[in-house]
């Protein structure tokens, strides 16, 4: 944390695990207080027992009632917000378009993008009343490179971009920005089980597939979920403060997708 900088009130969707619990623990190092938000009680716990000084309520962000409830807790202990970090998203089916299932398809949407919206919603009310705030969005490389058999997922995080690029418009007369973070191939276990997938499929070593799974990224290299993180720091801090409406690739330049 630079010297004297006064702390930010940050909300991280689906921050007790992964990508999320890394950019909480990104902002806790830079010097702010943290809320965050999960749908697994037990996900919670662990974050909470690495970091106390973590808040935390557990919600669904699918639902607005529960998102209600959280934005209250927050009202009662910060009065306000001032960066919001949607990550909260799942995958969705893998199938073919005519055989997705239209309940999966739903599924998605209403993680991924009403969740998002109804974070948003709430937020921007008390961004707008302080004049001031940040709003993160995390999306996907998939969405510029498309990828067969995942419509639900791509579909919903382009939706996200979108809403990301109209809320960047509506709201930076109120000195509200948002942005959206684009993460490529990201080494965590998730990222590690697709690659054995992909192993096993195609009769590959764990070297070959990841090799084989990066050769359309410029770079060859998978991401740490630490410099989602960072960049989200960055697009919340005041050296970002002119930057909004943004899509930005944390993913070594991912061109293409099978």
């Amino acid at each position: 944390m630079t010297e004297n900088k006064r702390p930010d009130f940050i909300l991280i969707t689906a921050g007790a695990s992964g990508i999320g619990f890394a950019i909480a623990e990104a902002f806790l190092a830079n010097g702010d207080q943290v809320h965050i938000c999960d749908i697994n009680e037990t996900a919670i716990e662990q974050a909470l027992a690495k970091h106390p000084e973590l808040q935390a309520t557990v919600a669904d962000v699918c639902d607005p009632k529960a998102v209600d409830k959280m934005f209250a807790d927050i009202e009662a202990r910060w009065g306000g917000l001032t960066v919001l970090v949607n990550n909260a998203g799942i995958g969705g089916e893998r199938a073919s378009l005519d055989t997705l299932d239209d309940d999966a398809w739903g599924d998605c949407i209403s993680v991924n993008l009403n969740g998002a919206f109804y974070c948003m919603k709430r937020a921007a009310k008390w961004m707008k009343r302080d004049n001031h705030g940040s709003i993160i969005n995390i999306s996907t490389a998939s969405v510029r490179t498309g990828l067969p058999y995942r419509a639900p997922y791509v579909a919903s995080k382009a939706g996200l971009e979108a809403l990301t690029t109209n809320a960047a418009r509506e709201l930076g007369v109120y000195n509200i920005r948002c942005n959206a973070i684009l993460p490529g191939s990201i080494n965590n276990e998730r990222g590690q089980e697709l690659i054995r997938v992909h192993a096993s499929t195609y009769g590959m070593t764990f070297a070959e597939a990841q090799a084989d799974t990066l050769k359309y990224t410029s770079m060859r290299t998978m991401i740490e979920m630490s410099e989602i993180g960072d960049m989200a720091v960055f697009l919340a801090s005041d050296r970002a403060k002119n930057v909004s409406g943004q899509k930005i690739g944390v993913c070594g330049n991912a061109e293409w997708e099978e």
